[in-house]
């Protein structure tokens, strides 16, 4: 498997509060990453240091064998290669679905519309949202939002999908619906680095499970070894209370 994104030694403070602490781990080509662990361990931070939205305060982040943090290095362009789905879903208001999903590559990638829309309605079919692509956001729900959002982020051709808890903002019924289609990207082979408190659905869909606390990678491994038989006492304090 080729390293698609290598962490090494990555430290982030907050003023005096470090809130990662000399994380390493990589994530391989056609690999589905699950990163688990309480609130506040540092798992929204990582994916957002991943994607620079937050600035490292010590390390090295490899993409494609290049340390993306050199002065050096165009981070614009770097983002272009990272999809990135939030748990707010952040689509634009005043646009409708097909317009949120076609302004990136536009502006970003230099489509042309018709290429743009192309891809779009491409990736709007595979989530499911097709139909709905000249409706604004504020009459979808939360779960077609989130679906949209996924379908934006997979317009801009990333070769890293991001998920930042993508189904904590949603009611539980339309929990589902969003998972259902990680799972069809998960076995279409998408690289992805996804942040959930789903152990379910973490089990299922991963090839490697990570689990944090307190700023630090504890345990890595298969989802059989972490989920069911954890080495770790602080990973068996944190299944006891999440597995019920």
């Amino acid at each position: 498997m080729s390293v698609v994104i290598d962490i090494k030694h990555l430290n982030k403070k907050f003023g005096d509060h470090e809130v990662l602490k000399d994380v390493n781990f990589q994530v391989n080509k056609g690999e589905v990453v699950t990163l688990i662990g309480s609130s506040g361990s540092g798992k929204s931070t990582l994916l957002r240091c991943i994607n620079l939205l937050e600035t490292p305060t010590a390390g090295e982040i490899i993409y494609n064998g290049e340390n993306i943090l050199d002065d050096k290095h165009d981070i614009e362009k770097y983002r272009t290669h990272l999809g990135m789905v939030f748990q707010q879903f952040n689509l634009f208001n005043n646009l409708n679905v097909l317009a949120n999903c076609t302004v990136g590559q536009q502006k970003v990638l230099k489509r042309d519309k018709v290429a743009a829309e192309e891809t779009a309605m491409k990736f709007l079919q595979l989530v499911g949202m097709a139909q709905y692509k000249n409706a604004k956001p504020r009459h979808l729900s939360g779960g077609q939002k989130q679906r949209v959002a996924i379908a934006r982020a997979l317009s801009m051709n990333p070769d890293v999908m991001l998920f930042d808890e993508p189904t904590s903002a949603l009611d539980p019924e339309m929990v589902g619906e969003v998972l259902k289609v990680m799972r069809t990207l998960a076995s279409e082979g998408n690289t992805m680095l996804i942040v959930t408190h789903e152990m379910e659905f973490a089990r299922e869909v991963s090839d490697r499970i990570v689990f944090m606390d307190k700023g630090v990678i504890v345990e890595e491994g298969h989802p059989d070894v972490v989920l069911l038989n954890p080495q770790h006492e602080r990973t068996k304090e944190f299944l006891k209370r999440t597995l019920k």
